[in-house]
């Protein structure tokens, strides 16, 4: 069996997950990562996409994640989240609006903010595709 670990899964909104766990897959700015019991030390951005979790109980979690960072330690993990929700509560309107909400910053903004504001909205855009069913 493998060994677990404490993990926070937080939001402004609210504590989404606090358990203890043998995996979780993050969504690194730098690329999906994988965290196991006794990881080194790391602290990474995120960015939007899936968080999975098993649980030291054997169960499977989903959560959407729409950026913030992750602090890893041998002994745990917490992520906190700008804005996360359990997959199954994700719905297709919620994320059209969280797009348009982007979009809508577009008009008038620097060619730096612009390519950030686009990125983010191919990240969600693919987050929905792989979450919400056609």
């Amino acid at each position: 069996m493998a060994n677990s670990f404490s993990f926070e899964l937080v939001s402004p909104e609210r504590l989404l997950l606090s358990e203890q766990v043998t995996e979780v897959v993050i969504p690194a700015t730098e690329g999906e990562m994988t965290v196991m019991a006794n990881h080194a030390p790391t602290m990474t951005t995120v960015k939007p996409g899936v968080v999975t979790v098993k649980t030291a109980d054997g169960k499977t979690e989903r959560f959407a994640v729409f950026g913030g960072f992750a602090d890893i330690l041998p002994t745990g993990c917490t992520l906190l989240a700008e804005s996360a929700v359990h997959v199954d509560e994700l719905d297709r309107t919620a994320l059209d609006k969280r797009i348009e909400a982007v979009r809508a910053e577009l008009d008038g903004a620097g060619d730096e903010k612009k390519t950030r504001a686009e990125q983010f909205i191919a990240e969600l855009t693919k987050l929905g595709e792989v979450v919400i069913p056609a």
